[in-house]
């Protein structure tokens, strides 16, 4: 990429080379159309020396040279001034033979602000000297004298060649590095992109570029910056991802394994041995139909997870008062909680609190709650339920004074299959599904349920829902 964007880069210059020395060339010729169309414009070019001498000076018309700001004067052959119009050029009115010829080569210097044109009449033995000041000098002229010496047309000729070889050497070098300098600017942060480009590409998804620039190049490097760091996150989704439904079929096997290897071992028990007791066959059946119970609860709550994370799945929603629902649900729970020996607390306003609620899957909230409460912690619990309205919110928290939620579960507690009896024993009969399908239901009524509380002592969970 580098070779051929510096190659590109150098075929402009090249093209820019040539139009430079064709600019070179046209400015030349412009500046001596400039000088010609300037010759009339000046009151130096209309006025000059060959056009006003006569043989008798005093005939000579220096009104319109003073006019235009001109000066005239007369030297004659002993060097003396012998008139002077307009501004005085000599400071005395006689000079020296070594004063005048100093002043004649000094007239034609390019450094000085006046234009002197002098011309000596033969006839009249005289010096005219036109002087006006200069604005403008264009002077840049070349001649072809047939009366010059033959050697000095070639070597003319050669100095001006060498000037023009050196000057196309100099632009051919600047134009070089400049062009590799340039290319350098583009190459330089181009380059850095493809490395990490190609980092991203070989899965090295921490690849970061830093170019130290702001211009637009800056502006793709926070992009690529941007584009990076997300297929980063999507990519460390990903293996959660992944590693979250290892675990959940590593689970769902667990989790399936002991009720179904239960009720095959008691049905080989009970094939094997034909004459046994009806007491012995009935608590054998009865450990086979408890354990065919958990595993279709198991694959009941499986399915149902499933059909929430579907695009299929939709709620029921209608107007309801929560206070009456939630009432109604602390009241089906009471014969429960008082079978197992807990306490209840429930702080329920007397005021509407209106929602969009499908009550028969926010049942199903309460009811997991409850059930995770009952299964999971001992006798002389209390469990709370209070609603509050905020912010156009409806707040229910859920608590209990239990054993709690062991601090390393509080940040995986929603996910499938967590709970806080990891042996999965049939005791406590949890899918470890409950909570993660009250949270799912939760969300789908355009609110959420989390833990607000977790430690040694007791745990509070808190549902939020919006309120109309």
């Amino acid at each position: 990429m580098k070779r051929k964007i510096s190659n590109q880069f150098f075929t402009h210059y090249i093209f820019i080379f040539i139009l430079v020395i064709v600019a070179t060339v046209s400015a030349y010729f412009l500046l001596i159309l400039t000088n010609q169309l300037a010759a009339g414009l000046f009151a130096k070019n209309r006025y000059p020396a060959r056009e006003i001498i006569r043989d008798d000076y005093n005939h000579i018309d220096f009104a319109p040279v003073v006019q235009n700001g001109g000066s005239v004067q007369i030297v004659d052959s002993e060097y003396r001034v012998l008139l002077s119009e307009g501004n005085d050029v000599f400071p005395k009115k006689q000079l020296t033979a070594a004063e005048f010829t100093e002043f004649l080569v000094w007239s034609k210097s390019k450094d000085i602000s006046f234009s002197h044109d002098v011309l000596y009449n033969t006839q009249g033995e005289f010096w005219l000297i036109v002087t006006f000041p200069t604005s403008l000098r264009l002077d840049l002229e070349l001649k072809w004298n047939p009366h010059a010496a033959t050697g000095n047309f070639g070597k003319a000729l050669f100095v001006f060649a060498v000037v023009i070889v050196v000057y196309l050497l100099l632009l051919a070098v600047l134009t070089l590095v400049f062009s590799r300098f340039t290319a350098r600017q583009i190459t330089g942060p181009l380059r850095k992109l493809c490395d990490g480009t190609r980092l991203l590409r070989e899965g090295d998804y921490s690849a970061r570029v830093d170019l130290h620039l702001e211009n637009e190049f800056a502006e793709l490097q926070n992009t690529f910056n941007d584009m990076a760091a997300r297929i980063e996150h999507e990519i460390s989704l990903r293996k959660k991802s992944e590693e979250d439904r290892r675990r959940l079929i590593l689970d769902i096997s667990h989790d399936l394994k002991n009720p179904m290897s239960s009720i095959q071992g008691y049905a080989e028990r009970l094939s094997q041995k034909p004459d046994m007791s009806e007491r012995e066959r009935g608590g054998y059946l009865g450990i086979i139909h408890q354990n065919s119970q958990r595993a279709n609860r198991l694959l009941t709550e499986l399915f149902e997870l499933s059909k929430m994370d579907s695009p299929e799945f939709s709620l029921k929603p209608e107007r309801t008062d929560l206070s009456e629902i939630l009432r109604q649900l602390c009241g089906e729970l009471v014969p429960q909680l008082e079978r197992a020996g807990f306490g209840y607390e429930f702080d329920i306003p007397e005021e509407s609190v209106f929602v969009l609620l499908d009550t028969d899957r926010f049942g199903r909230i309460i009811q997991n709650l409850a059930s995770n409460a009952l299964r999971y912690n001992p006798q002389g619990t209390t469990v709370t339920v209070s609603l509050t309205a905020e912010n156009h919110q409806a707040v229910i928290d859920f608590g209990d004074d239990g054993i709690g939620i062991p601090a390393h579960l509080v940040q995986d507690i929603f996910k499938p299959f967590v709970r806080a009896d990891n042996s999965r024993n049939a005791e406590t009969g949890g899918s470890g599904l409950g909570l993660s399908i009250a949270k799912k239901i939760a969300e789908a009524h355009g609110g959420d349920l989390t833990l607000c509380k977790a430690g040694d002592k007791g745990c509070n969970f808190r549902i939020t829902i919006p309120t109309i």
